[in-house]
């Protein structure tokens, strides 16, 4: 059954508003919330728990966009419908795709960190929505073990980053952990931890073995802190012929995590 919401008081229609753009409020409902069929059918997929989705009114779904939403239904989700105008209030996009929903998020908590990883990636302070999106867009595409965001990180949940996942936020395991506690659980596990900096004694991606180890990326305009330079086994970089002193953080994880898991078996 559908509920048609009429106010822009609505309890839900502001709590889908609030899970949008606060991020301490997604922390304490224990929810985010995503927009669109293709998200739906992720996080469905996922296995994840719908707790709400909210229609457009008169919108016309495919017909596996509405499947999915009759799973939702039927495992427990409420299913609200508005006017345009009033659905444009509990979206952050200016072009809303016409659904959008609220579930729980991947639980993905330090004491779920496998004891056997073939390589991770941490991230020491990436603050850009767009960039941890297409860092967990990457890793997922090319099956790496573990996105590890560490101090200073943006939040993975927010919509900008999901969105810029495009589903890999469902599939690729995340964790949260501080630095220090990272890098002494991942030398436990036998992996070489670098840090991608610019320094003199920094080598080539290329002069190290990549394939069973850990790399930290740094915060967009300060690089990685000195906690990392200090606690890591070596400082890489990535060779450039141009000159360009550095490259976007997103961009220069998806190389790193292309040099890691070139080698493994697709």
């Amino acid at each position: 059954m559908t509920t048609v919401i009429e106010s822009k008081q609505n309890t839900t229609l502001r709590h889908l508003a609030r899970l949008a753009r606060e991020k301490k409020y997604r922390q304490g409902a224990g929810e985010m919330v995503c927009e669109g069929g293709k998200m739906l059918g992720e996080a469905l997929g996922s296995g994840v728990r719908i707790r709400t989705v909210l229609l457009r009114s008169g919108e016309a779904f495919p017909a596996d966009v509405c499947a999915d939403i009759d799973r939702a239904a039927a495992q427990g989700a409420r299913i609200f419908e508005t006017s345009a105008s009033l659905f444009a209030q509990a979206s952050d996009v200016e072009t809303p795709q016409g659904l959008l929903f609220a579930c729980e998020p991947p639980h993905r908590l330090a004491d779920d960190l496998p004891q056997t990883l073939s390589g991770a990636v941490l991230l020491d302070g990436v603050q850009d929505p767009g960039n941890l999106g297409t860092i967990l867009r990457t890793a997922d595409a090319f099956g790496l073990d573990a996105v590890i965001l560490c101090e200073g990180c943006t939040d993975w949940t927010a919509p900008k980053v999901v969105r810029a996942t495009m589903g890999a936020a469902f599939r690729q395991p995340v964790y949260r952990m501080p630095l220090g506690e990272a890098m002494a659980a991942l030398r436990a596990r036998g992996l070489p931890i670098y840090a991608a900096a610019l320094d003199t004694d920094s080598v080539p991606v290329t002069e190290v073995p990549l394939s069973s180890a850990a790399v930290i990326v740094g915060n967009e305009g300060r690089g990685v802190t000195q906690q990392a330079l200090e606690q890591s086994d070596r400082k890489v970089i990535i060779p450039m012929a141009g000159r360009a002193e550095s490259l976007n953080a997103g961009v220069a994880a998806a190389i790193l995590i292309w040099e890691m898991t070139k080698g493994a078996p697709r």
